[in-house]
């Protein structure tokens, strides 16, 4: 299976390239500047493993909740790539993409991630580790802090909500500091793994959907 994901959902910038159990990526910190990093990212991956569009089995992307124009940014770009190239695409939920990383990196079976929506709000969503993967657990929400947390008990807090408003999430939910990754972002080679996951259970969407 080869399947290339993205995201700039937030200030960070990944391109992830997944072939079969090889994964490669690009990471970069760099507010304002996906458009102009993007692309290039992803024609250094496929030049890497000296493939083009037109071989690979699939793609994803951050869907969103999260910034308005840097979710554009990604769906425009894998859209037109795969329109192009006849490809499916698999739509990764950004706070399942956090749940996969504190997972990945720290073990974390249960997450409780949220980003930062602005004007005093969070998208959060409970997230459980299934065969592998992380699956949202109830929906995704937008709420003030102090609302967040219901059965947050046992998990991981992780993503830039928490960054943005750890004393008022702590108090909300009961998570530690020790259990909390504020400063995580999202990463490529998340949207992957889940990408693939969905490849293998059926669930992209064509491209103009």
């Amino acid at each position: 299976m080869k399947l290339l994901a993205v995201d700039t959902t937030e200030d960070s910038c990944s391109v992830a390239l997944g072939i079969d159990d090889e994964m490669r990526w690009r990471f970069e910190i760099a507010p304002r500047r996906h458009s102009e990093l993007i692309l290039p990212m992803i024609d250094e991956l496929l030049g890497e493993a000296g493939l083009d569009v037109q071989q690979l089995d699939a793609l994803a992307f951050c869907r969103g909740p999260g910034s308005f124009t840097g979710v554009r940014i990604a769906t425009g770009v894998i859209q037109g790539i795969a329109l192009g190239a006849d490809l499916p695409v698999a739509p990764v939920s950004t706070l399942a993409a956090l749940a996969q990383g504190a997972w990945r990196t720290r073990g974390a079976e249960q997450v409780l991630s949220a980003l930062d929506a602005r004007m005093g709000e969070v998208y959060w969503a409970r997230c459980l580790l299934q065969d592998g993967r992380m699956v949202i657990r109830g929906a995704e929400r937008v709420d003030k802090p102090d609302a967040v947390g219901s059965q947050a008990e046992g998990c991981w807090g992780i993503g830039s909500g928490w960054g943005a408003y750890p004393g008022v999430l702590q108090q909300a939910t009961g998570i530690p500091a020790a259990r909390i990754l504020g400063e995580w972002r999202i990463h490529a080679r998340d949207v992957a793994s889940l990408g693939l996951a969905a490849l293998l259970a059926g669930e992209t969407v064509a491209a103009e959907e």
